[in-house]
């Protein structure tokens, strides 16, 4: 992926960046200030929790970039929405002076932008915090602006008012030791890892191993309610064999988290993984050892059960996701689900997949929920976790 992004131009970035913008219509302008506002604060708020908490925040660094990332997106959007160069603004904001002009800066690179060598910060400096609440500053002036209606009539006080912001940008990421260069390559990478110019899917994980160690890449399985001695449980069968043991919702008020075993199904069905069913079906990759403790082993079990159980918890304040379509999921809860598979192999799906396994599952659970009985099929080739009714 490096290679992609080498010798990035300020015009090749704003192109990649418009293709992952999903706001359109006559709000997406206000958005997209709002949005805007909404990064410059948080750059702040990462300078406050390095200064609150320096010796147990460990990624300021990567925090920092990021950010001025996603504070330099906005600001294309917002550019890009009142048709303006990224290009033109950001070689305004190189002179000294605060006359616009407009020229041919397609060539413009986020090197030629700043000093050769820039030390890099691994805390926040007083002049990077001034830097920043000029930043935050010059962002509320813009959304001012905006919000009295004088720069949709003025497009040259806009353009002026965009050279500022981005003028305080590059000065930030001076103060901070960052390339705006890294910042934008790193945003690249993340937002084409939420939102992708292609889905491509890559080879399951136990590609190379015997099938008896492979997860399954068709299975169905019929699940169902029973009631025994009054109490409820649900019961799943794959070819006239129980799968695992018969399951409550282990809850004092009932959830139905019961059927949340279609959750590990569909980690199968998109992501092919899950340690839970290698467990249940007895697929541990055995002939290699290393695999077989680490990826099957019942710390990675327990890291999957606590995934599911966190999303659980939630998609239950989002109706278990009823009316979030592909692209919807808040990415903070994406990135939140990589963390906690950190190191384990499932941290190599990107985060377009992992939304595609959880809304597959939850669409699933949901008809669990209204019919209580559903025969599901793992269908691995296609990437999909599909159910319908159970016949009687």
């Amino acid at each position: 992926m490096s290679g992609e992004f080498e010798a990035l131009t300020i015009d090749d970035y704003a192109k990649q960046a418009a293709r992952t913008d999903q706001r359109s219509g006559k709000s997406a302008l206000g958005f997209s200030m709002l949005g805007l506002f909404g990064e410059a604060g948080s750059l702040l708020s990462e300078a406050k929790k390095k200064q609150r908490d320096a010796a147990s925040y460990l990624g300021y660094a990567d925090a920092v970039a990021e950010e001025l990332g996603d504070v330099l997106w906005y600001l294309a959007a917002v550019a890009r929405r009142s048709a303006l160069a990224l290009s033109d603004i950001a070689a305004n904001a190189t002179r000294g002076d605060d006359e616009w002009r407009a020229g041919d800066n397609a060539t413009l690179s986020f090197h030629a932008l700043q000093p050769a060598h820039i030390p890099l910060a691994k805390a926040p400096m007083p002049q990077f915090e001034h830097t920043l609440l000029a930043l935050a500053g010059e962002v509320g002036v813009l959304i001012n602006g905006f919000q009295m209606g004088a720069l949709t009539r003025d497009k040259a006080m806009l353009a002026r008012q965009l050279v500022a912001v981005m003028r305080k940008l590059i000065q930030a990421a001076n103060d901070s030791g960052v390339t705006i260069e890294a910042a934008a390559v790193k945003n690249l990478h993340k937002i084409f890892d939420r939102w992708p110019r292609e889905k491509v899917y890559s080879a399951p994980f136990d590609a190379t191993m015997d099938p008896e160690e492979q997860l399954p890449r068709r299975m169905t399985i019929d699940v169902y309610e029973r009631k025994v001695r009054g109490q409820t449980f649900v019961y799943q069968r794959s070819s006239g064999v129980y799968v695992g043991d018969r399951l409550t919702d282990n809850a004092v008020e009932p959830d139905d988290y019961r059927f949340h075993d279609v959750f590990h199904y569909a980690h199968v069905a998109v992501l092919g993984w899950s340690p839970v069913i290698r467990a249940l079906l007895r697929l541990k990759r055995k002939s290699d050892p290393k695999l077989d403790d680490a990826e099957d082993g019942a710390r990675a079990i327990l890291i999957e059960e606590g995934v599911t159980s966190w999303i659980f918890g939630q998609a239950q304040q989002l109706r278990y996701f009823e009316k979030v379509k592909s692209g919807g999921l808040p990415l903070d809860m994406l990135k939140h689900v990589r963390q906690f598979v950190a190191g384990y192999e499932s941290e190599r799906c990107p985060l377009w997949l992992w939304e595609e396994a959880i809304l597959q599952g939850y669409a699933a659970f949901r008809f669990l929920q209204k019919h209580r009985r559903g025969r599901v099929t793992i269908d691995f080739a296609q990437r999909r976790l599909r159910i319908k009714e159970l016949p009687s």
